[in-house]
């Protein structure tokens, strides 16, 4: 038995329909019945209160749109580059990165232990020294040099990659400064 097509009409209908009355999906239900993740009726906050400030007007037009990318305190916005030290004009920025990390390979404890353990007991024991462990230590510094200002931050070196992430977001920077 084949079932019904509900586009056989040609128009596409979006998702599941729902009874009427019911909110979509992702939205609150306007009557809520107590319970997890709702607040009592008795609640500090109405319905018309919100609980977190709203930002006048004005603020949000002098902030320059949506942050577009941000490596670490330094957050480029749609005209400026906003950093602890201050706004710098994103036209005419310099961006420099330098890897100060570095990365060390080892035999870690455990495999020498199993590989001591298993000698004694079969020659298969030295097949744990080939067990390495590598370990990066360090930070990428990025510098950041527009309108006479100047701004430096480090981050953390999670791994080998971390220094390829890094330049790709400033290669990012680069070329909306250059727009």
């Amino acid at each position: 038995m084949s079932e019904p097509n509900p586009y056989a009409d040609g128009e596409y209908k979006w998702g599941p329909t729902q009874p009427p009355g019911t909110p979509a999906y992702g939205y609150p239900n306007p009557n809520p019945a107590p319970g997890y993740g709702y607040p009592n009726q008795g609640s500090q906050y109405s319905e018309t209160q919100s609980a977190l400030p709203i930002p006048a007007a004005g603020a949000l037009a002098s902030m320059g749109g949506a942050p577009l990318v941000s490596i670490g305190d330094i957050t480029v916005m749609g005209d400026s580059i906003v950093t602890p030290a201050g706004t710098l004009p994103l036209r005419g920025s310099v961006w420099n990165a330098t890897d100060m990390s570095h990365t060390e390979e080892k035999i870690p404890t455990h495999a020498i232990v199993l590989a001591i353990v298993f000698f004694l007991f079969c020659l298969l024991g030295l097949l744990f020294l080939l067990m390495k462990e590598k370990k990066t230590t360090g930070f990428i510094q990025v510098t950041v040099t527009s309108g006479g200002k100047h701004h430096s931050t480090m981050i953390p070196a999670h791994g080998p990659h971390t220094f390829q992430q890094v330049m790709g977001q400033i290669n990012y920077a680069r070329s909306l400064s250059s727009m």
